[in-house]
């Protein structure tokens, strides 16, 4: 999660929080894609991080065979892939069986180019793309936070969350940002 806390995240880092500690990932082996935010915040058994785009989650899964994580984190991503459907497909395929994927994005969010940015997804339209992308939709969990004050101070800046100034009300026709949590079936 960014050391930043600016007020599009406030909810959602506390939500995709809950939502991994949930699963216990203690003892689990972790892959984050782009970043280490998460590297310290919950337990785990192995962790490593690699980053996009010097590493291409939508060309190929790592070392095809020979690496399998329990838990993939792809934290403000997906916006930024050129081929969104490859890359959960390559995901898919570097989960062992009964192992999760956490995914943020943002919707309601400024254009950010790093170096592209492709893609936005409603809570109903990232459950699509990850169910034909292998995941049952049994197995999927979606959340989404915004406001329509958020959403019009974010395009002025990258605001600083303020407590008591700041509201975290949800309005649900707003969303700054979305998350999945998706589980490839157990075998």
């Amino acid at each position: 999660m960014p050391q930043v806390n600016h007020w599009c995240r406030v909810v959602m880092n506390s939500e995709t929080l809950r939502l991994i500690k949930d699963i216990h990932p203690e003892g689990k082996d972790v892959l984050e894609i782009s970043g280490n935010a998460w590297a310290d915040l919950v337990p785990h058994g192995s962790y490593r991080s690699v980053h996009y785009p010097a590493f291409d989650i939508c060309a190929e899964p790592l070392a095809p065979k020979q690496e399998s994580f329990d838990l993939i984190i792809a934290e403000q991503v997906f916006e930024h892939l050129p081929y969104p459907y490859r890359a959960g497909k390559n995901i898919y395929a570097m989960l062992r069986p009964g192992g999760y994927v956490l995914i943020t994005t943002p919707f309601f969010i400024k254009i950010h180019k790093s170096p592209h940015d492709c893609c936005r997804w409603t809570e109903e339209g990232i459950k699509f793309l990850m169910e034909e992308c292998g995941f049952n939709p049994d197995y999927i969990r979606t959340g989404s936070w915004g406001n329509r004050l958020c959403v019009v101070a974010n395009f002025l800046t990258w605001p600083e969350y303020i407590p008591g100034v700041h509201p975290l009300d949800n309005e649900p026709d707003f969303p700054m940002v979305v998350w999945m949590l998706a589980q490839k079936e157990p075998a």
